[in-house]
């Protein structure tokens, strides 16, 4: 008996003794692959920890090693380390110092940290401060530093142009912003005083202008094109309005149809149920092409408030059209009626394209739009595409094509309104209602167990 009981014994050791092996050995193992891959999970409607296409393109394109300096106090790391871990993650190339500038003041002044909270990206070369812990702060100082040069885009003015500076609704000034954001300078030039575009100008930009430009300015446009310069050119519809035609541009529209793309001299009224929100004369973009700059676009919607078909011929390139639910009609009469739109054409119809012009080195590029609201403050404040797509159109003009992609969104305002009367029904739920079931419940089985 006594010896059965010792090999009884033996065997339940060795037993325990392998299992402890294996739930030590799997532990380790998790343990391990845990710090090795880090993969999370965002379930919140909007992805808000989920971060956006550009910023993993530009993680992937990264040449050599990145430090991103975060300096804070080490009691305020932890709040950093979500953000800033998401981006060490994409790549290896990506390394994140917490430093403390009082117990390391020498790497403090070698980066050249000066407040706290400071974000320095340093990839040896350059250096870039990020001037806060957002995406994009984060991702246009990657950006900036891996970027050689500054390129300049050129608007026109002088000939009732939407202006850079102009903070209405019609107005550039957000979409100037963004380019900033986006390591581009910006500027505004004349072609009036001296029809020549700056040799400083990469890209120019004309922003639905609303009287037609000299030869000088057109012979001046298109030797910058034909010499390798990018260029957009925003049209107008023709519309009579009280005191002017707008859109009637006809030179700047034949220069434009010497490069494949002729503009229309229709409007577009879309009775589409995503055009409500912005009305019948906005239309919106219903189908992109394969071309680069919308590629990544395909679920995305896009806006061209007042806007005229165009047409591309080869070798030029469809970007978007509007939906089958929009019609094309000459200087229409509001409100339209049902007779007007029998006799209208059906879409739908092409509102931009683009096209490459020459080849070699002064290869030029040109992108036009039958709209010149879609890059409006009014439109890139709403919660649509516009701003990727413009930003996607500097990017390929720029020759910066690894640059485009779909943006960080702002956070969006989700917060819950609550009532008087919710108000009071919280109230008597959290404090008189489930007290007094935990109360009653208690009392139930006192009561039965008495």
């Amino acid at each position: 008996m006594a010896d059965l009981m010792q090999a009884r014994r033996t065997k339940y050791g060795v037993f325990v003794t392998v299992y402890l092996i294996v739930i030590l050995a799997v532990v380790g193992a998790a343990n391990w692959l845990s710090s090795q891959y880090n993969k999370t999970v965002d379930v919140t409607a909007n992805k808000q920890f989920t971060l956006s296409d550009e910023t993993m393109k530009v993680a992937k394109n990264l040449k050599s090693d990145v430090n991103v300096y975060y300096f804070n106090k080490s009691d305020s790391f932890e709040s950093a380390r979500d953000m800033l871990d998401r981006y060490k993650n994409l790549s290896s190339k990506i390394k994140i110092n917490y430093v403390d500038p009082d117990k390391k003041p020498d790497v403090a002044r070698v980066e050249g940290a000066r407040n706290i909270g400071d974000i320095i990206i340093d990839n040896g070369q350059k250096k870039e401060t990020a001037k806060a812990l957002t995406e994009e702060e984060l991702t246009g100082a990657l950006i900036r530093a891996s970027k050689t040069g500054s390129k300049t885009i050129c608007f026109v003015t002088g000939s009732g142009e939407h202006s850079l500076t102009d903070t209405e609704r019609e107005g550039y000034s957000s979409a100037k912003e963004a380019i900033e954001k986006s390591n581009y300078r910006t500027q505004a030039i004349s072609l009036i005083e001296k029809p020549e575009v700056p040799k400083a100008c990469s890209v120019l930009v004309v922003g639905g202008p609303k009287s037609d430009y000299l030869d000088p300015a057109i012979d001046g446009i298109r030797k910058f094109v034909q010499e390798g310069g990018r260029v957009v050119l925003n049209f107008d519809p023709l519309l009579n309005l009280p005191q002017q035609k707008m859109g009637d541009t006809p030179k700047l529209a034949a220069l434009a149809t010497e490069w494949g793309i002729t503009p229309k001299g229709d409007v577009i009224l879309d009775l589409s149920s995503a055009s409500r929100v912005f009305g019948q004369l906005s239309p919106v973009a219903a189908s992109y092409e394969q071309h680069p700059i919308v590629r990544v676009m395909s679920d995305i919607a896009t806006v061209f408030p007042l806007a005229r078909s165009v047409e591309a011929r080869s070798p030029a390139q469809k970007l978007f059209s509007s939906s089958q639910e929009s019609f094309g009609m000459t200087n229409p009469k509001l409100p339209i009626k049902e007779e007007d739109l029998g006799k209208a054409d059906k879409g739908p119809f092409a509102l931009g394209a683009a096209a490459t012009v020459g080849t070699g080195a002064s290869q030029g590029r040109v992108v036009v739009v039958g709209s010149s609201n879609w890059m409006s403050n009014s439109i890139l404040a709403a919660p649509i595409g516009n701003r990727d797509l413009m930003l996607n159109v500097m990017n390929w003009l720029t020759s910066d094509e690894d640059l485009i992609s779909i943006r960080p969104k702002a956070p969006e305002d989700r917060r819950l309104n609550v009532t008087g009367n919710g108000m009071r029904w919280i109230f008597a739920t959290s404090l008189i209602f489930l007290p007094l079931i935990v109360i009653t419940s208690g009392l139930l089985v006192w009561w039965n167990r008495r």
